[in-house]
């Protein structure tokens, strides 16, 4: 990450780091060459990023969008089946299935609201906080190998790449979904 630039200054590259170029410009009317780099870098991080969990994953017969549905529930107890569908952006029949199988082995529960009972509440169970917590160190460690080779300031950088990664009309909900789940992990 530390080839990308997140502000005006000059880029920079972490030590023993090739320099990669800005792309190329575009030829008249044409469009600018592709980040290939990034793209690719982006590819294989996300791949080796997912592959740790993936291996633990799949010793329970789940895969992906398992995981995705644990983290969402975990960070946000008694969040809507409706607002876990808008995060994900999954048809409710592929959030269905994957629901019912972490229902069935015990790492979801599903609650009725309180005050409008068709709506449905999920939390985690214990034994869902711990898959859960499992899948998300195994991911703090590959994050925290890949700052500590990248110096200072490297968190937030990413932070401000990543946010700018995310389509600009969404970012504002994801950067208020990430809060107000740091908030409520807080310990009172």
């Amino acid at each position: 990450m530390a080839d990308i630039n997140v502000s005006a200054k000059a880029p920079h590259s972490a030590p023993g780091a090739p320099a990669h170029p800005a792309p190329t410009p575009a030829p008249a009317g044409g469009a600018p060459e592709p980040f290939w780099d990034i793209i690719e870098l982006l590819f294989f991080a996300y791949r080796d990023f997912v592959g740790d969990p993936d291996e633990v994953l799949s010793k329970l017969g789940f895969g992906r969008a398992h995981h995705r549905v644990l983290h969402f529930v975990n960070r946000n107890p008694g969040m809507k089946v409706a607002d876990l569908l808008d995060i994900l952006n999954i048809t409710k029949q592929s959030l269905g299935r994957v629901l019912k199988q972490l229902v069935d082995q015990g790492y979801v529960i599903q609650k009725e609201g309180a005050a409008d009972r068709r709506q449905r509440l999920l939390y985690v169970t214990p034994k869902g906080e711990a898959l859960s917590l499992k899948l998300a160190g195994l991911q703090t460690q590959r994050i925290t190998r890949a700052f500590g080779e990248l110096g200072p300031g490297t968190h937030e950088a990413a932070r401000r790449f990543l946010t700018a990664m995310i389509d600009g009309d969404n970012r504002e909900g994801v950067l208020r979904l990430i809060a107000r789940a740091d908030r409520a992990a807080k310990p009172k």
